[in-house]
């Protein structure tokens, strides 16, 4: 098996849509209305709002290869992109998604892995992410992981109202 891990850049945003709405979809629609599901997925994952993304200077996404296969993507923020203020010794992993078919074969460990590297190069003394309060396989995986939670936030799927986890790692 061959692990590679490749920065996006502009001319990866049709391709980084594309796997973003196919990931949080599989992930979250069983238990969200298809409304809400419509509006998340227009308001996070248009073309417009990932060439933000993609162009902010305090935010990075790769994608992970499988045997060559895309199999994923990571994206992280730091600073002012950061979805909480969490100030400028943190780093924020915004989002880790693994298709289906890739699911259980550690993907999601080298994808963490590279948001620490990316961390330390930057002097960050830690780490942090929001997961769904019902996400329990994620929960149990950042833990894991050596994540722990420090706090909660509102998350909006559509107009519903839900919680996250604020979940963090202090770095060595």
């Amino acid at each position: 098996m061959i692990i590679t891990i490749k920065k996006c850049g502009h001319e990866d945003l049709q391709t980084l849509q594309e796997i973003s709405i196919e990931t949080f979809n599989d992930t979250f629609q069983d238990q969200n209305s298809p409304e809400n599901m419509k509006a998340y997925l227009e308001r996070a994952f248009s073309s417009k709002q990932l060439e933000a993304d993609l162009t902010h200077r305090a935010s990075e996404f790769f994608f992970i290869y499988y045997n060559e296969e895309l199999a994923g993507y990571l994206k992280v923020n730091m600073n002012d992109a950061q979805s909480e203020n969490m100030g400028d010794e943190s780093l924020e992993v915004e989002r880790v998604y693994i298709r289906n078919k890739f699911q259980k074969h550690g993907l999601g460990k080298y994808l963490l892995n590279k948001a620490t590297e990316i961390a330390l190069e930057r002097n960050k003394k830690k780490i942090w992410l929001g997961v769904w309060e019902k996400n329990e396989n994620a929960l149990a995986f950042y833990k894991k992981m050596g994540f722990v939670q420090t706090g909660a936030h509102s998350f909006y799927m559509g107009d519903e109202e839900q919680i996250d986890f604020i979940m963090t790692k202090t770095l060595p």
